[in-house]
């Protein structure tokens, strides 16, 4: 929310009730499961249960820094692009990133994280590091 807030101060247009609720639910599909699939069935469920596109686009963009159509492909996942495009779903997946368990960490901790998992070239991290670079841009870098 500090950063939602932060975008909205500075005359960003954003819906913070949005992200709030993406905050809240952009893990319900780990119900289910705790495999990169958790954003996709977390998207599914929110469209069964009647919440607004908006929000279940929030929930299956979370995952890692987004998933491409081809890496959703690889990973068996209904078809789709799993990258965040709003303002609203970039600010979910970006703050997903900087909790760990039930603490903040620094960026550098998840992109060192990520490069442990998936392999240092692993385009996830290119994604990160932009998303990073544009949440910068805007929050500066003492956020």
């Amino acid at each position: 929310m500090r950063i939602a807030n932060t975008y909205k101060k500075k005359g960003y247009k954003v819906d913070v009730r949005l992200v709030e609720a993406g905050a809240l639910l952009h893990d319900i599909g780990r119900g289910q499961t705790h495999g990169i699939e958790h954003g996709a069935i977390g998207g599914q469920t929110a469209r069964r249960l009647g919440m607004p596109m908006e929000l279940a686009h929030i929930i299956e963009r979370h995952v890692g820094a987004g998933l491409t159509t081809d890496e959703a492909h690889r990973n068996n996942l209904p078809r789709g692009n799993y990258v965040p495009e709003t303002l609203e779903e970039k600010i979910v997946c970006y703050a997903d990133k900087l909790i760990e368990g039930g603490h903040e960490v620094g960026i550098d901790s998840t992109i060192d994280n990520f490069a442990e998992e998936l392999g240092v070239d692993h385009p996830a991290i290119k994604r990160l590091k932009d998303l990073h670079n544009e949440m910068v841009a805007v929050l500066g870098d003492k956020f």
